[in-house]
């Protein structure tokens, strides 16, 4: 394995862009980069850029009908076919719509292969986790499902057990059902409870087909979640099925949107606490999966100045194995160029004020009455006995 990580990046990936009044500003990914810059965490990283996904790569987990569909949309964005989800609010028609998805899409198909080649342990595509587009439509601001193309070549490689993680405040439904009947993936997502938000899916009952029982489980949290619930319920959950599982290959998407400030969901997690998932992961990896094989993707995210970039350009320096650290002073550059992008005042540092982040592990005993341990004992019950664990 090279010791340095890969970091996907094509400036043209800012292109998926739905509007000015859209949630989805691609200047997120942008400003992330521009930090990624600051921090000089671009020549800690070999930046790459790969090719867009083809017709036959598409394929792995899109139907051809709906590949035309978003072309044709694509061309003519104000005869966007609605019944596979185009010119819908959530996700309108725009001009280059296929070319900018299908780049975003190959940026997460190249960090697997090269992942898997060996040519680096960990790749990152913060552009990438589109994780709602499902084989025949386009759900929740994803058009293609970079994450779900993304394993679907590893198995194709020759992957026989690949995890995917997803740490988004939506649910991962997408991936779930691009391998809802495949025993060779195993998708785990915490996200905000389906009662109280999109796409209203992830009960932890939805546990994978009768020939993959036990492949898909959910952590379905309280909306109100903070830091101390958060990283309590991943850690009650995550570790313990990974060890199980063992992945040849450890997928895992960082939906910024579990954030205090984010405008579209009802969780409270911190900064400090998105990083320190973060790290988890990373230690994961290196500890479960051979030679620490690890994709990690951007997902959703809604406070685009404040939250996004901070938090995605600390999963680069995790990679990186160059960590930036919490309290660190954010350059003045970096805070220049989010004025002059979007007139809009920058943070100052890497954190929240709440590093290091304290949590209690689930060895330490749980309490039936708390809704957050509910939550945690729902999945391990209905997930774990599947796994021949015990809940």
């Amino acid at each position: 394995m090279s010791g340095r990580g890969l970091l996907m990046w094509d400036e043209a990936v800012t292109k998926y862009d739905f509007g000015p009044s859209h949630p989805m500003d691609p200047v997120r990914l942008a400003l992330t980069m521009g930090l990624v810059r600051a921090y000089g965490l671009d020549r800690s990283m070999h930046v790459v850029a790969a090719k867009p996904a083809g017709d036959s790569t598409l394929r792995l987990v899109h139907r051809e009908d709906y590949i035309g569909a978003v072309r044709a949309a694509s061309a003519a964005p104000k005869s966007a076919d609605q019944s596979y989800g185009l010119g819908t609010v959530d996700d309108p028609a725009f001009a280059g719509m296929h070319e900018a998805s299908a780049l975003i899409a190959g940026q997460s198909v190249g960090a697997a292969e090269a992942v898997w080649r060996g040519d680096a342990a960990h790749a990152v595509n913060f552009a990438g986790g589109l994780h709602h587009a499902m084989p025949g439509g386009a759900s929740g601001f994803c058009i293609y499902n970079d994450a779900s193309l993304a394993i679907a070549r590893l198995l194709e490689l020759g992957a026989e057990r690949v995890a995917y993680v997803d740490v988004d405040v939506h649910h991962g439904d997408g991936v779930q059902a691009a391998f809802w009947d495949d025993p060779r993936v195993l998708t785990v997502s915490l996200h905000e409870h389906p009662r109280t938000l999109f796409p209203q899916t992830g009960w932890p009952e939805e546990t994978g087909a009768e020939a993959a029982e036990g492949s898909a489980v959910n952590v379905a949290l309280p909306a109100g979640t903070g830091d101390e619930g958060w990283l309590r319920a991943f850690h009650a959950v995550v570790p313990e099925l990974l060890a199980d599982f063992r992945p040849q290959v450890l997928v895992t998407q960082h939906g910024a949107d579990t954030h205090f400030e984010d405008p579209l969901a009802h969780l409270a997690v911190s900064l400090d606490a998105q990083r320190a998932v973060q790290e988890a992961c990373h230690a994961l990896a290196h500890e479960l999966v051979d030679g620490g094989r690890w994709v990690a993707l951007g997902g959703g995210g809604y406070a685009v100045v404040d939250v996004v970039p901070r938090s995605w350009t600390h999963l680069v320096g995790i990679a990186a194995h160059e960590p930036v650290e919490p309290e660190s002073v954010i350059p003045s550059s970096w805070r220049d160029e989010v004025y002059a992008k979007t007139r809009q005042l920058a943070p100052a540092r890497m954190t929240d004020g709440r590093w290091p982040v304290a949590w209690r592990g689930w060895d330490e005993g749980y309490d039936p009455a708390d809704r957050l341990d509910q939550a945690v004992l729902a999945t391990r019950r209905a997930a774990f006995p599947l796994r021949g664990l015990l809940a």
